[in-house]
Parts: C-alpha cells; structure tokens; sequence
C-alpha cells in the first residue's frame, strides 16, 4: 500500500485503462485522470504524481502545469521531437522524472543482456534490432527499439542518427562494419516484440521479448511513479528504478 496519489493522461485509451487497473491492484490510489479535452490543472492539483501513457503532442504542456504545481512525473509516451526531449531534460532540472521507452522488467533485462552482450560479443559481430507492433502504433521505430539501439551504439562507440541504418531499399551496398540495422513491422494487434541480432560468420545470437499483454507495462509504470516518491529532482529511468545501474 502507498499513500500515494496519481493522475493518469489518456484514461479513456488501452494504456491508461491498464494503468489504472494496475493502481489498483498495487493499492496505489488514482485520484484523478484526464482525458482529451479535460482541464489538466484541476485534476493535477488533486494528485502528487503523473503517469503520462498520452501522446508526446501533450508532452509540452503537461510538463508546463507539473513545474507549476511542482508534481513528479512518470513518461511513458514514445515519438519525441528533439526539442521535445529538451524540455523533457530541462523540467528534470527542477522536477523529480522517470523517463523510459518500456516500462516492463522483462524488457529491461533485455536492455541489460544487449549492453552486456554487445561488450563480451565484442566487434566482429553485425547487429540488428527488430521490432514488430499492432497496426495502429504511429511512431517508427518504436521507443524500445530506439533505447536497443543506442545501447549498441554506446558500447561500439557509434552514433545513432549518423550508424543507424532504417531498412533497407534498394541497391544499398554490401553491409558495412559500422551499422546497425533497424527493422519496424506492423500488423494486427501485436503489443510489442523487440529482438536484437548479433551476427558473425558461423554463429548468430539473438536476445528476444515478447509482450503479450499492456499489463506489463502498466505494472511497470506505477512502480515507477512510486519508487519516484521522495526523489530528488531528476531524470530517471526504469533501470534505476530496478536497481540495474
């Protein structure tokens, strides 16, 4: 049980709904929740903790009222612009922030097996990430995919917007040593899959998660936003709230 009051974004969708059925199966109470076209300053002022499943297009202003009644914040919307992502870092200045593109421990575990993979496997070996979601995800590639990818580009050194290789078309060329390959798919209702390919002559490995149901990732985020209480002004994500680092 936790003292603990939230307000959950985007209640009336998939995620929020999961959120709030997680609340409550971890005693944590939901106080208010907005929705497209609610008020968000009186239904934040009812809570001390925001978890945020909406849209990076509310990202901005939902940051806005969280400096101005001084409320911690758990993100887990994908798809931010750079500038975006500044405000996100600026507000964390001031703001206790868990800030992460999955929330599920399983998917975590992979980020940490993907860093340590990529050090022992060392740089004989190719990579590439898939990712395959429902047909209705609009960013590409998803945040998970995106986090895969810069852990293998921190432990070769590389950089994600200059190595990042999305897709292929065309007469492209033999593969170079450097790049590393990311893979969206799309289709039907499938919550979220992500694997990691380490490839060389003669062997393959391959690190995959599959999540079958939101729930994980609604779990996730209220441990979060509980494990936020108390913290000191900061950007976290979901591996200091496991205790991996």
């Amino acid at each position: 049980m936790s003292d603990l009051k939230l307000l959950i974004t985007g209640s009336k969708g998939r995620m929020g709904q999961a959120i709030i059925r997680a609340a409550e199966a971890q005693g944590v109470a939901v106080a208010s929740t907005v929705d497209l076209g609610d008020a968000l300053a009186p239904a934040l002022a009812k809570a001390d903790s925001v978890i945020d499943f909406s849209s990076h297009l509310f990202t901005n202003e939902l940051l806005d009222e969280c400096l101005k009644q001084k409320k911690s914040l758990v993100i887990g919307t994908t798809g931010h612009t750079n500038e975006e992502l500044a405000r996100i870092r600026e507000a964390s200045k001031t703001l206790p922030v868990v800030f992460a593109s999955n929330y599920s421990i399983g998917v975590n575990t992979l980020f940490w097996l993907t860093r340590k993979a990529t050090e022992l496997l060392g740089p004989d070996f190719d990579l590439e990430v898939v990712e395959m979601h429902h047909r209705m995800k609009k960013d590409s590639p998803s945040g998970t995919a995106r986090t895969l990818v810069e852990i293998l580009a921190d432990v070769r050194g590389l950089e994600y917007d200059k190595d990042c290789k999305h897709g292929r078309f065309g007469d492209v060329g033999a593969r170079t040593p450097k790049e590393i390959g990311v893979h969206a798919i799309r289709g039907g209702d499938v919550v979220g899959d992500h694997t990691v390919i380490f490839s060389n002559v003669g062997e393959r490995v391959e690190l995959t998660h599959k999540a079958s149901s939101r729930d994980t990732f609604a779990n996730g985020s209220v441990r979060a936003a509980v494990w936020l209480e108390g913290k000191p002004a900061g950007l976290y994500d979901m591996q200091d709230v496991l205790g991996l680092k």
